[in-house]
């Protein structure tokens, strides 16, 4: 006998195994990440002396290990990266503890981990201009023009070409609302092509994007169409994809330092939203639905915040403990205490926990209510 299926159960389902792609996926993502990450501080470390009691692939608990040398390499049960851990950190008395090493070598094994990530965000952006890939071109048309926004005070108008935003060819609508949101609060030249009494003529108006704005009407107060649109195949050559790769970069560093100080301070890019793996594992599902190339590039601008955030003073992280090193260069030379170092940068790590938590409980919410990052 058939019975009748369940729409509702059917639904749950689906959704469910979504929810464990997402998952998976982000877990592979994320832990991919954070290995370059520690083989970067790995690497450094035995190439300046430093004794690496443990590299870690996966957190505890552990699953099962391998003693090399003086060295112990373990495979763990969590899949969310993976750790080292270096003799000595922050007591010099052993000679071949990281923190009996000169200020230089000690720098460069903190920083390390980081510059591998950049590495990393550089290469998958360089890769996605490199190989032959489809790119949607379209003319973007102003459609509409809310009153008292800033597109109408700088003397926009409805059937507005946006041709270009300062130097940058606007070739599709992502590519204004990428332009706009990295000049917050700062006035930049459009270039717009407008139909008049003698014909289409090429106009510049001076707009500038609200860094806070009314729900619904985004920084300028216009919605924009699409014409004419076509899709083209293209492919750059190394040396361009390299410095198209590069240039992203530094657009993407300006708006996390946007974002970051805007959170802190207030002001342009105050409204920013922070994500924590639940977050970031329904971004990476979110995002892989599209296609592989815009996951490669968020893939690549993960890589580049985990970067960041790494070389923040943050106590617990490599820029608190750069931070140590910059105090001790201040003083003359002289260290703070091991213990006190190691109690501050346990107090960073509960912090941080607490803040995860925090962030995850909101992320949750968000998930249950259906809301989507993008």
């Amino acid at each position: 006998m058939g019975g009748k299926s369940n729409p509702r159960a059917l639904e749950i389902g689906l959704r469910m195994i979504e929810i464990l792609r997402s998952i998976v996926l982000f877990l592979s993502v994320l832990g991919s990440l954070v290995l370059v990450h520690e083989v970067g501080h790995y690497l450094t470390a035995r190439y300046f002396g430093v004794r690496v009691l443990e590299f870690g692939i996966g957190f505890p608990p552990r699953l099962f290990k391998v003693i090399r040398g003086d060295t112990v390499y373990s495979l763990n049960i969590i899949p969310l990266g993976g750790f080292v851990r270096l003799l000595g950190e922050e007591d010099p008395s052993d000679p071949a503890s990281l923190a009996s090493k000169s200020l230089l070598k000690r720098s460069s094994v903190l920083i390390a981990g980081p510059a591998m990530n950049l590495f990393v965000a550089i290469f998958l952006l360089s890769a996605i201009y490199v190989i032959p890939h489809d790119t949607i071109q379209a003319k973007v048309i102003v459609e509409s023009v809310v009153s008292g926004g800033s597109a109408e005070i700088a003397g926009l108008k409805e059937g507005d070409q946006v041709l270009a935003l300062g130097d940058y060819e606007i070739m599709h609508g992502q590519d204004l609302i990428y332009q706009v949101h990295l000049s917050l609060g700062e006035t930049g030249i459009w270039k717009i092509a407008r139909w008049t009494g003698y014909g289409l003529e090429e106009m510049y108006i001076p707009v500038t994007p609200r860094s806070d704005w009314p729900v619904g009407q985004g920084p300028t107060g216009i919605t924009i169409a699409h014409i004419d649109q076509e899709t083209i195949r293209t492919s750059l050559s190394v040396p361009q994809s390299i410095g198209k790769a590069l240039s992203q970069i530094w657009d993407m560093l300006l708006m996390i330092k946007r974002g970051i100080t805007g959170f802190v301070f207030g002001g342009p890019g105050g409204q920013v939203e922070f994500a924590g793996p639940v977050g970031i594992a329904q971004m990476t599902g979110e995002v892989s639905k599209i296609g592989i190339m815009p996951l490669v590039a968020f893939v690549a601008s993960l890589s580049l915040s985990l970067a960041v955030i790494n070389v923040l003073p943050i106590p617990g992280l490599d820029g608190g403990r750069l931070f140590f090193l910059l105090l001790e260069v201040l003083r003359g030379g002289k260290r703070i205490s091991p213990h006190q170092e190691a109690f501050v940068h346990l107090l960073g790590i509960v912090l941080l926990v607490s803040l995860f938590l925090i962030i995850s409980y909101h992320d949750i919410l968000r998930l249950i209510d259906g809301e989507n990052f993008f």
